[in-house]
């Protein structure tokens, strides 16, 4: 069994496709496939089953995945920390964000970090936060953005809370309720909602907040971008909860209040997996992100 051929295993699964995988690792697709196929000869049983238009990993696949992730991942820590002695000059950094960031600006630290280390790769993906916590835990991401949720298992996580911000109401300009300063969460129980999709962190406050005031939310339409909701909202397709750094804005012509009864905050958490050691390139980006933004939204 080698290095390689779980790189290949890895990089399969995650793309669930041989010519996808085998352009992330930068190999020719027969040369993918047979190397897939002599480990699992090596091992005996069948890792992935293949159809002509995807692969499907099996069982024991998944099983080596996972023990393949962590077996990766010590590798090019350590690799990483033979490199760290002359600095932080190579390496590949992979980083998650959730959808939306508030005052947030993952594009400044990734230009900074690479303005510092040009060296290095960066690689973004986007996700809910509980997707993102779970890509964590598999080490299929040394770094995550993301807002702890109620149903997140924190423990296996090593969190670095960045900001804490305040929730709004986001109405039309003409709603019956603009123009107050402050908004009940029961005065919106008649409702329609614009709300983002189910694993975000935001839909779960929407709830939260819905269920404290004695109702269950009526969500419309959903969309996991702010500013798609605040035009929805601005041509009365629906009311919102948003964070006030995206509900204020410029754009959209909307009616922003305070949100009581309760009153919600959603953090912004920089996450990696708990006892993981992090390579020189990855903590770097720890520490550029906290220095830029763990004083804001206070």
């Amino acid at each position: 069994m080698e290095f390689r051929q779980l790189r290949y295993l890895v990089a399969l699964a995650d793309e669930q496709h041989f010519t996808r995988a085998a352009a992330r690792a930068h190999i020719a697709q027969p040369a993918l496939s047979q190397q897939i196929r002599r480990l699992e000869q090596e091992v005996g049983l069948a890792l992935v089953e293949r159809t002509t238009r995807r692969v499907t990993v099996t069982e024991a696949g998944w099983t080596l995945v996972a023990r393949a992730r962590r077996i990766l991942a010590e590798v090019d820590a350590a690799d990483a920390e033979m490199q760290a002695l002359a600095g932080v000059r190579t390496g590949h950094v992979m980083v998650g964000t959730m959808h939306t960031m508030g005052p947030v600006d993952v594009s400044l630290a990734l230009a900074v970090f690479h303005q510092r280390h040009p060296g290095v790769e960066l690689t973004v993906r986007e996700q809910s936060s509980e997707e993102l916590a779970e890509m964590l835990r598999d080490d299929v991401l040394d770094l995550a953005f993301l807002s702890v949720t109620e149903r997140m298992e924190s423990h296996g996580l090593g969190l670095h809370q960045l900001v804490s911000e305040e929730l709004v109401v986001v109405l039309p300009r003409d709603h019956a309720l603009a123009g107050r300063s402050e908004v009940r969460m029961a005065d919106l129980q008649h409702e329609q909602f614009i709300s983002y999709r189910a694993g975000a962190r935001l839909r779960e406050l929407l709830t939260f907040a819905a269920h404290d005031a004695g109702f269950e939310p009526q969500i419309k339409l959903e969309s996991n971008e702010s500013e798609r909701i605040r035009r929805l909202v601005a041509r009365d397709m629906g009311v919102a909860i948003l964070p006030r750094s995206d509900a204020e804005r410029p754009g959209a012509g909307v009616a922003v209040s305070a949100l009581i009864d309760p009153a919600l905050r959603r953090d912004i958490t920089l996450a990696c997996r708990d006892g993981r050691r992090l390579g020189p390139a990855a903590a770097e980006f720890l520490a550029l992100s906290k220095e830029l933004f763990s004083s804001e939204g206070a």
